[in-house]
């Protein structure tokens, strides 16, 4: 078989992968793999679970991390160097998607991330209506995605909307992991037909793991990577395999899907036998053992890996790469956070758990607060209501933002999907995620601590309430921000939640009300926790806000005409440090949003190199458990 010398040539060889271990050292998933894939085909890669075909796919497209350990060669038309952005795209085994979104306007924003700026908006509209129907998707562009109970599109429909949002670039490398996987065989063949309709059409060089494919399915691929326990069971042609099989002893029966009888042969994890064409039996160790040996002594691969990269020099294709990143093949950063807040805002809007169920329980809550402290008065016993009242919007009210979790780690994994894909770079996504929350919080602001501060009757005044609204404003960002960090780094719900909880539970023990800074023990307590709480500074600031210039007392009460004044109870009563003005407090709480956005953005840039280390730490934790 000779590649047509168009496209990309994608050769990998003695591949070896191994991942660390705390228990047993390192482990290897790949044993010296040679292989190829050409421009126009599909490449199949099977084998039973376990082999290490998710592992090849990541190994061929760059995306194994730090913790894992890489040997040989894999060169694109016989040159070693990066994926750069738009040559390659991968479509993970687990359809990540923004389930608000329709087909179209999925589509659409994808194509507003990764399309140059030079595309005009008719050419992208067209390369979006083009890339929905190669995909057969014409007939579902109104329909939502679906998800969180919600019916949407179909299991098929959402494998295939995966692989359009990364075909519109028209990478020259396609992987694919898993594509089939959850669907029935009629779906299977209608995906997978697809993409090679599509692989022949646009020169895409095309490399799919594949676990269990129909004789219908089977036939649409041209090449045979063949895996067990890592090691090479056989690559080649397609129709060569059937041969190759009954050379060796282990012939498929008439009637029986090829793809289900290589399977079988090689899948050590059941203590079945298999038979052979002399009517013996073999283990399954004993047949992969021989079906290895026999690939070894007899694969003429590396002499047809020289003759591809010959064909095609000849040709004069064999040249590095182009970047399309340095050629204008993206959308610029400013149209990325315009697509990115638009979307994001879309999706939260649309997101009942997200935006109007939480806007109903603090409206709701409100009215409870509003209630309870109906007419506060001035009075005596006032003083220590209108501190707590302030000290539960401060605090519990913003802690309601964790509701909002779900949504986040949704929001982080397509977030990761797209990142690896290069459809943009953590910075857009944290100024987009930013720009699209803040009207919503804002709203929390305005009409739930509306409600609050006039029904209560708080200190009036509207310069007053734009401080109130503004630090509650401040502390959903804060906590929104804190949360995302969390996501970022601890994708499981329940973990979240509880991190997220506590963190903020240490914050407010230390703000200043439930213990008076003055009586905060030195050790971590006041130094630091209570300087950087950010509870600190939206009770000060709310506390300056409302007892500056207000008397309190009763004659009523008293049976004397004394009042005190706030700036006393400020002093004696809150310990609020009265050297700067509430303005002071409210800046302090904003400088912490930037703050808190950086070290997101830090957290979301070096994610590669955190999770490996949190899923180290949790397995040597498990680990210890167990013994």
């Amino acid at each position: 078989m000779i590649c047509n010398g168009k496209g990309v040539f994608l050769t990998w060889e003695d591949l070896s992968v191994s991942v660390s271990s705390s228990r047993d050292g390192p482990k290897q998933i790949l044993k010296g793999l040679t292989g190829y894939a050409c421009s126009g085909d599909v490449l199949a890669v099977m084998g039973p679970s376990g082999c290490g075909k998710s592992t090849l796919l990541d190994a061929l497209a760059g995306r194994l991390s730090s913790t894992w350990i890489q040997n040989g060669d894999i060169l694109l038309n016989g040159h070693k160097q990066q994926l750069a952005y738009g040559t390659s795209a991968y479509v993970t085994q687990e359809d990540t998607l923004t389930w608000t979104l329709t087909v179209k306007e999925a589509v659409h924003y994808s194509a507003q991330l990764q399309l140059p700026n030079s595309m005009s908006k008719a050419a992208k509209a067209e390369r979006v209506e083009t890339t929905i129907r190669e995909m057969g998707l014409q007939d579902s562009v109104d329909t939502r995605i679906g998800g969180w109970g919600r019916k949407g599109l179909s299991n098929g429909q959402k494998r295939r909307l995966s692989i359009c949002l990364e075909i519109l670039t028209r990478p020259k490398l396609l992987f694919l992991d898993e594509p089939t996987s959850g669907l029935d065989s009629a779906a299977s063949y209608y995906v997978m037909s697809r993409i090679a309709k599509v692989s022949k059409q646009e020169g895409m060089t095309v490399v799919a793991s594949i676990h269990q494919p129909s004789c219908d399915v089977f036939g649409l691929f041209r090449n045979l990577c063949l895996l067990s326990s890592g090691r090479t069971i056989y690559f080649g042609n397609c129709s060569a395999a059937t041969e190759f099989f009954a050379t060796n002893g282990f012939p498929c029966p008439s009637l029986q899907n090829p793809a289900d009888h290589y399977l079988k042969t090689i899948n050590s994890d059941f203590d079945e036998d298999i038979e052979q064409g002399n009517g013996a039996k073999a283990t399954a160790e004993e047949a992969i053992d021989v079906l290895v040996e026999s690939y070894r002594s007899s694969s003429n691969i590396c002499k047809l890996i020289e003759q591809q990269l010959a064909n095609i020099h000849t040709r004069g294709t064999g040249a590095i790469v182009e970047k399309k990143k340095k050629k204008g093949g993206q959308a610029s950063f400013f149209f990325q956070c315009l697509a990115l807040t638009e979307r994001s805002f879309i999706n939260m809007s649309r997101d009942m758990g997200y935006y109007w169920l939480r806007l109903a329980i603090y409206i709701a809550l409100a009215f409870g607060l509003g209630t309870v402290f109906f007419d506060i008065g001035t009075s005596y016993g006032s003083i220590q209501a209108r501190g707590s009242v302030l000290m539960f919007i401060a605090s519990f009210l913003t802690i309601l933002a964790i509701g909002g979790f779900p949504s986040f780690v949704e929001d982080m994994k397509v977030f990761e999907r797209e990142r690896l894909n290069g459809h943009y770079g953590s910075l857009a996504f944290v100024v987009g995620n930013t720009l699209s929350s803040m009207p919503y919080l804002f709203a929390i602001s305005l009409i739930p601590g509306g409600i609050t501060y006039y029904l209560i009757g708080l200190h009036g005044g509207n310069k007053r309430f734009i401080h109130f609204a503004m630090t509650l404003f401040a502390c959903m960002m804060l906590v929104e921000s804190l949360m995302m960090i969390v996501a970022s780094l601890v994708p499981n719900f329940l973990m979240g939640v509880i991190s997220g909880a506590g963190i903020q539970g240490l914050m407010m023990l230390s703000g200043g009300f439930f213990r008076l800074p003055k009586d905060l023990p030195n050790v971590f307590w006041r130094y630091p926790m209570y300087y950087i709480s950010f509870h600190k500074y939206a009770f000060q600031g709310l506390y300056k806000n409302e007892f500056e210039g207000m008397r309190f007392g009763d004659k009523k009460e008293t049976g004397i005409d004394s009042y005190v004044e706030g700036d006393k109870i400020l002093r004696e009563t809150f310990d609020v440090e009265m050297g700067y003005s509430k303005w002071v407090d409210l800046g302090i709480l904003f400088g912490m949003i930037v703050l808190y956005k950086f070290l997101f953005f830090g957290f979301v840039k070096g994610n590669e190199q955190i999770k490996p280390f949190i899923k180290g730490l949790l397995k040597f934790l498990s680990f210890r458990n167990t013994n």
